[in-house]
């Protein structure tokens, strides 16, 4: 037999073997693209090919084929929120927070300067009865009726602040025409001794300085009647804040806990018990303040006020109450009083009577910012000197003297509340937080109550 067509046989073999694979690989191709391509071409027509609707396979309108296998990869672009770096983020987090608390400090600041009479007088009003709340707690632990003990506390209080102002200006009118002859010969006396000290102050530059200012008072006239005018006002004012006072302080010291359980029914109940807490921690501390304030300015008052009289200063007593009363406003007052004590001396004994003096007044100030102070008013509102310097300066800036006044221990509350409800927050969260499962099983067992038998066993 021929080998022809054993050749042919094979040739027709292998083609038929190469068109298979063929058929294969293109199958498996197809199967890939199908898999890639995001539309699902089964709902465009139901023949095989997509939207072959009419039988003839066209495409759909708007159908996008998949790309091809060999296309390279294209990444997703991230979330717009999640490309912002994580710090930007915290600090955009953080920055519109303290607008929104900037915002509500100013909307607050404007309220009060629109009723800062009526926000000074209870302020004085919480600072009196912090005073005078442990006489009335005394007395009613004695057997005397609460608003017996009120009435009688109050009254011998502003009895008391009423006798002292009484004095302060009795003793200045009585003093008034002897202390302007005291001026002037200490006027003389001062220039007598600029003319002849080592400074080399001659005669006319004496006499321009008080040509300056005289014409300084003369051309000022006009300010000068207007401020004067202007002080009507302020009495006028300072009056009804004193009775506003007054009243309020009436009213807290008879009635200042069922005040205070109503004021707790206005915070909102998830932070009801923290503020609870912190409330009679604030008052301890601010009475606190006020008493041991009130005995630090009385000890300042009379040990400088022993000085300067023995030193023969004319109106020693009245000096004495204005350093006692100018007490009451940290730094500044100190200072204030102490320099006029020095003036009223320079200008009335000489020199060496105002050195004196102002060794006296630095060194009962020395003992009382060292000793006194940590001593009597102790931790519990010890405020950092830059924290009251700041707070001065606010208040000062905001209200004037009350509110250089009020403004330490208003530091000095607000430091026992944060720390209290720092401490509150730790305990609450350590309370609630969530335990292992063995600890917690212990614990329900330590807590559990006892059980039936058990306590019908005790009975």
């Amino acid at each position: 037999m021929s080998r022809v067509p054993e050749w042919i046989d094979r040739l027709g073999a292998g083609l038929t073997g190469w068109g298979r694979e063929l058929e294969r690989r293109r199958a498996e191709a197809e199967a890939r693209d199908a898999d890639d391509d995001p539309l699902d071409t089964r709902d465009f027509g139901n023949s095989g090919s997509p939207g072959s609707s009419d039988g003839e396979g066209t495409q759909p309108a708007g159908y996008v084929p998949a790309p091809p296998s060999y296309a390279p990869a294209v990444t997703a672009r991230p979330h717009p929120a999640d490309a912002v770096p994580w710090g930007m983020r915290v600090a955009a987090e953080a920055g519109w927070r303290l607008l929104v608390l900037a915002g509500t400090l100013w909307v607050l600041m404007r309220v009060i300067s629109a009723v800062q009479l009526v926000v000074l007088a209870f302020v004085a009003a919480l600072l009196i009865t912090a005073l005078l709340q442990p006489t009335v707690a005394r007395l009613c632990r004695h057997g005397v009726p609460r608003g017996l003990a009120t009435a009688l506390t109050a009254v011998l209080g502003f009895v008391v602040m009423g006798l002292i102002g009484w004095f302060v200006t009795w003793q200045v009118m009585e003093n008034i025409d002897n202390l302007s002859s005291q001026i002037q010969d200490g006027i003389d006396e001062l220039r007598r001794w600029l003319l002849n000290s080592p400074f080399h102050v001659t005669e006319d530059q004496i006499n321009d300085i008080a040509q300056n200012l005289r014409e300084a008072v003369s051309s000022n006239t006009d300010a000068i009647t207007s401020a004067g005018l202007e002080g009507v006002t302020v009495i006028v004012e300072a009056l009804t804040g004193i009775l506003l006072a007054m009243f309020s302080t009436l009213f807290l010291l008879y009635d200042g806990e069922r005040i205070w359980q109503w004021t707790l029914k206005l915070v909102p109940e998830a932070a009801r018990p923290g503020v609870a807490g912190a409330g009679p921690r604030a008052w301890r501390t601010l009475t606190a303040y006020v008493r041991g304030t009130v005995i630090v300015a009385l000890i300042d008052a009379i040990f400088i006020g022993l000085g300067i009289y023995f030193l023969d200063v004319p109106m020693a007593v009245p000096l004495a109450v204005f350093i006692f009363l100018f007490a009451f406003v940290p730094l500044v007052g100190a200072v204030v009083s102490g320099a006029l004590a020095v003036v009223v001396a320079l200008v009335t004994q000489g020199v060496f009577t105002a050195v004196m003096t102002l060794v006296v007044v630095l060194a009962v100030q020395q003992i009382e910012g060292h000793i006194l102070q940590p001593f009597i008013l102790g931790r519990a509102v010890r405020v950092h000197p830059l924290a009251v310097v700041l707070s001065v300066a606010a208040g000062g800036m905001v209200a004037g003297i009350g509110g250089a006044v009020v403004a330490v221990p208003l530091a000095a509350v607000t430091n026992t509340v944060v720390g209290y409800l720092r401490a509150h927050s730790r305990e609450t969260s350590l309370r609630y937080a969530p335990q292992p499962r063995g600890v917690a099983a212990v614990g329900a067992a330590q807590e559990s109550p006892p059980s039936d038998d058990t306590a019908g066993g005790h009975k």
